[in-house]
């Protein structure tokens, strides 16, 4: 958003904000955007805040290892049919998405890691496949949506709800509505009257 290296140092990043905060201030005549310009704030608060940035960088994969890298053993054996079920999952959230809400289809990452069972690096794994297939996009605001090609491949190779609801957070997903009522039934209530007056005619 910035436009700056990842290691960039403070004075870099601040320079950087300077210039995008002129740019798409809303009282600029020319070149406003008020997304924009929330976007770039947003980006800034998150860089020059040093415990901020450590956390957005391990987000990014920035930090850098440690030593030599290491192989995740039989762990990856387990991961490796999880990870299908897990971007078929996210797939059908971003479909559902588009189709429940058509003029804002997209969806922040911070809502997908709020509704979607998953490590930030597995998620971030099922994105870029994603993206790589051409099934899902970032918009603008680097949030995520669906695109024809992944509503395509969704509705040719459509999952079962056993395979993709084990990913899907129990909060994220819509109230049901309580089964309506049905109406009473008048004659209900006129026979046991009906009953009592037969009893008293009976003894009489």
């Amino acid at each position: 958003m910035l436009g700056v290296e990842p290691k960039a140092n403070l004075e870099t990043i601040q320079a950087a904000y300077a210039k995008l905060a002129q740019k798409y201030h809303p009282e600029n005549p020319e070149t406003a955007d008020k997304d924009k310009f929330e976007s770039v704030k947003q980006a800034y608060e998150v860089l020059s805040d040093a415990s901020l940035r450590r956390e957005f960088d391990k987000l990014r994969g920035i930090e850098g290892e440690q030593g030599t890298p290491k192989f995740s053993g039989r762990d990856f054996f387990d991961a490796l049919g999880r990870d299908s079920g897990l971007r078929l999952a996210l797939l059908c959230i971003l479909y559902d998405r588009r189709r429940s809400k058509p003029f804002t289809p997209s969806i922040s990452m911070r809502n997908v890691e709020s509704m979607v069972q998953g490590t930030i690096e597995e998620l971030n794994f099922a994105v870029w496949y994603l993206k790589q297939r051409n099934l899902a996009e970032s918009d603008d605001k680097s949030s995520l949506q669906i695109t024809v090609e992944g509503m395509d491949y969704l509705e040719s190779n459509r999952p079962s709800a056993d395979v993709v609801m084990p990913f899907i957070k129990a909060a994220a997903l819509r109230a049901v509505p309580p089964p309506a009522k049905p109406a009473p039934d008048p004659a209900a209530d006129v026979k046991p009257g009906l009953s009592m007056l037969r009893r008293a005619m009976a003894r009489k």
